[in-house]
């Protein structure tokens, strides 16, 4: 058989798909498979929806294309409405990509040619955290922080300063409280050292997505980055790429905090998995600098383009009137009480964590210590094969900078129903048992050490 001219990233070789309904997906053999994890957290609908298909074809027998600089068109106009009244007005400007990497470029640049048009040009530097990850272009991977991702560009990155952020999970400063006056102490000491004035922008996911697996912030923390923002007059990037439009119940998942950014990135789930769209959102007085200093030096040939946002707009507007963000949050919290519970079954679950339709899964050699597995072992790997197996599919990772730690993501669609939710549970303990038998208990030199049933201590 002769191998196939696509390459993407190094793996096994994948079935090959056939079609997809609901939250289901078959591959040409006719296996059935549960979609765990939306895609890429991305089909946030789930597959083969009809009325998603009769906005696309509508569109298309308006027009596919135009070009930004010679129309504007209705569906670009009424998606950007749409995201503007998401933020409550908060944010009132909005540019339209293809995909999150370009969003996070539109985010970085908009803020540079910002303080550019201010004659702050001395401003160069981004802070963002390790972990994270904002995308696989240059400047995105700049700003993002994952080592195996990184190092192969480091000498050809304009690299970001990376400053630690919240883990409640591994932290050891005695209290939640102590471990974000830790970390934003630590932040403040980066930015002072580099010279405030230095600073453009600080980045993050309010959520950690596939670099993290679904890490948690809290108020406190994004407090504290809104007063440094503020302090040394550099502006505040969320990146919503992952977990924006609806995925931990409120539209946008800063919202759970109250705290609102300068600007915010959204891609994936804009679309929901049926045509690449991604947004970049901003306060107007940003807007209106740069484009009173010549516009802004930046575009992309699908920039608003009229296919992808009457895909968008369709999206939103089924979630709105479905309902969805209600389905999201009741099923968030049924997945949780099913996460907690295999937890409670396997010792070597460290830590489950999440909102909405978001939750990781992390995998620990000891418990007590919160040690990863061996590298070597990639667990994060083998349960994802396994899930596969018994027909579940699954999102994972490596937590610890990308070079050890083991979680998956669990992220289905936001119609998953309760029973569908039950079933996903049914197969991802399935492919646990498995993993507990065939792979964890082998690795250690005597079974006993890891506990029966729960975790101990």
């Amino acid at each position: 058989m002769t191998s196939s001219p696509l390459f993407y990233q190094a793996g096994p070789t994948m079935p090959e798909v056939s079609h997809g309904d609901g939250v289901f997906l078959w591959d040409t053999d006719g296996k059935e498979y549960l979609d765990g994890c939306s895609g890429a957290i991305s089909c946030n609908l789930g597959h083969g929806r009809e009325d998603l298909r009769d906005a696309m074809l509508a569109q298309l027998d308006r027009v596919a294309f135009t070009y930004r600089t010679q129309f504007e068109n209705a569906p670009a106009v009424a998606l950007a409405e749409a995201l503007v009244e998401m933020t409550e007005g908060a944010l009132e400007k909005v540019f339209f990509v293809s995909s999150g990497s370009e969003a996070v470029e539109s985010a970085l640049k908009l803020a540079r040619q910002y303080f550019v048009a201010s004659g702050e040009s001395r401003r160069r530097h981004f802070v963002s955290l390790r972990p994270s990850y904002h995308g696989s272009t240059l400047g995105a991977l700049g700003v993002t922080g994952y080592q195996p991702l990184e190092a192969p560009f480091a000498d050809i990155t304009a690299g970001s300063l990376k400053v630690p952020g919240p883990d409640f999970y591994r932290q050891r400063d005695g209290d939640c409280d102590a471990h974000i006056r830790r970390v934003l102490a630590e932040t403040r000491e980066t930015i002072e050292a580099a010279g405030g004035e230095s600073v453009i922008a600080i980045v993050l996911e309010p959520v950690g997505g596939a670099s993290t697996g679904a890490r948690l912030v809290d108020r406190a923390y994004l407090e504290g980055l809104r007063a440094l923002c503020d302090e040394f007059g550099c502006l505040l990037i969320f990146d919503e790429v992952l977990c924006g439009i609806g995925r931990t119940g409120r539209w946008f998942a800063y919202q759970q905090w109250g705290v609102t950014p300068d600007l915010l990135i959204t891609a994936k789930g804009l679309g929901a998995g049926y045509y690449p769209v991604g947004a970049l959102l901003a306060r107007e007085e940003i807007v209106e600098t740069v484009m009173a200093a010549g516009g802004f030096q930046h575009g992309h040939t699908y920039a608003g383009n009229p296919l992808a946002c009457a895909t968008g707009l369709a999206a939103v507007e089924a979630i709105r009137r479905e309902g969805l963000l209600d389905n999201v949050r009741a099923r968030g919290e049924q997945l949780k009480r099913g996460l907690e519970a295999l937890q409670a079954r396997h010792a070597w679950i460290g830590d489950v964590r999440g909102l909405g339709l978001l939750w990781g899964v992390e995998l620990v050699m000891d418990p007590a210590e919160q040690t990863p597995f061996p590298a070597e072992a990639n667990l994060f790997a083998r349960v994802t094969a396994l899930a596969r197996e018994e027909g579940l599919l699954i999102y994972p990772r490596r937590t610890l900078n990308g070079l050890c730690g083991d979680h998956f993501l669990v992220s289905p669609p936001f119609t998953i129903s309760e029973g569908e939710t039950d079933l996903l549970l049914e197969r991802l303990a399935r492919a646990l048992d498995r993993l507990d038998h065939e792979v964890v208990t082998p690795l250690f030199d005597d079974a006993s050490a890891i506990p029966a049933h729960g975790i101990t201590g």
